[in-house]
């Protein structure tokens, strides 16, 4: 599994960079990842990260986007504001997990 080192961290990742160990991320971390993609966090932005990071290990996958939408209670169209183009591989990638079925 290759490791990469972000904010002195060292973590493992896949080959598209998202994270693959669950423990090794904090939100501190989560910070950081999401400014490399652009985003500011906000505590709407937290919300659907924290929804994300709590539903993993009950269902041992990421969340989809409809999931997050219908469970965890974000409307799809406000997830497309704060996580721009593709909100449910951006929302694992700043939560540390692996990129959701189905996305491309």
């Amino acid at each position: 599994m290759p490791t990469t080192t972000i904010d002195n961290h060292e973590i493992h990742v896949d080959d598209e960079g998202f994270m693959t160990q669950y423990d090794e991320w904090t939100e501190d971390l989560g910070t950081v990842l999401a400014a490399q993609i652009g985003i500011e966090m906000s505590d709407e932005h937290w919300k659907a990260i924290r929804f994300l990071r709590s539903d993993f290990p009950e269902h041992g996958e990421t969340a989809t986007l409809r999931r997050v939408a219908t469970v965890g209670g974000i409307p799809t169209k406000q997830l497309f504001t704060l996580f721009p183009k593709k909100p449910a591989k951006k929302m694992a990638y700043v939560a540390g997990l692996p990129k959701p079925r189905g996305c491309v």
